[in-house]
């Protein structure tokens, strides 16, 4: 799914999890992985096009949507940090309706932390969204001169101690990682299906 051709028209991709991976940035080495660990946990590990830190994704804990925007859709944005808002805006409304309080989109370039470089989820990019000040979505973002591709990413369950245990030393305590995340445990398919009406919508 990562090496996936982007399409010439607007596409909203379900992407279903088959087996637990370990996703690394294009900018990352596999010098970050204790390979060991992730071939005894049957973990594969594998690259996306898109820069940030890794990803930790597995079987019915996390929700993956992609969304395709081509040049010349309404929603395409030349502006970087200002194309992913509207994304994140989507997401915010969704999880509103579905009850959620506190919800919030990061505006503005991406916030860096000390892990950021080695976990994605411990900084923060535009568009992505927060409840009570932890990520609830994340979104990376991948760009040609004829589409832009969102990758969007709901962790469902957090399991920071398995994470942690697929990267090579040094890497942050599980105290570091804890409170960064926010689930939403909800039927997966009832909240892709309240973001494809958003963004029809749009």
């Amino acid at each position: 799914m990562h090496a996936r051709d982007l399409p010439a028209e607007r596409g909203i991709w379900n992407v279903k999890i088959s087996r637990s991976a370990l996703v690394l940035g294009s900018s990352q080495t596999e010098d970050v992985v204790n390979l060991e660990a992730c071939a005894k946990a049957n973990v594969d590990v594998v690259r996306r096009r898109s820069g940030g830190g890794a990803v930790y994704l597995a079987i019915g804990e996390h929700l993956w949507v992609d969304v395709v925007v081509p040049r010349g859709d309404p929603l395409w944005n030349d502006d970087v940090v200002a194309s992913s808002q509207w994304i994140g805006d989507a997401w915010s409304r969704v999880l509103t309706t579905f009850g959620n309080s506190l919800v919030s989109v990061h505006r503005g370039r991406a916030e860096p932390s000390t892990w950021s470089k080695l976990v994605c989820f411990a900084g923060l990019g535009p568009g992505e969204v927060l409840i009570n000040g932890g990520k609830v979505v994340g979104i990376s973002q991948r760009r040609t001169n004829k589409a832009a591709r969102f990758q969007c990413f709901v962790h469902r369950r957090w399991t920071p101690e398995i994470f942690l245990s697929l990267l090579a030393v040094p890497r942050p305590m599980i105290e570091d990682l804890g409170d960064l995340v926010t689930i939403i445990d909800r039927d997966p398919s009832q909240l892709f299906a309240a973001f494809v009406d958003e963004l029809n919508a749009l």
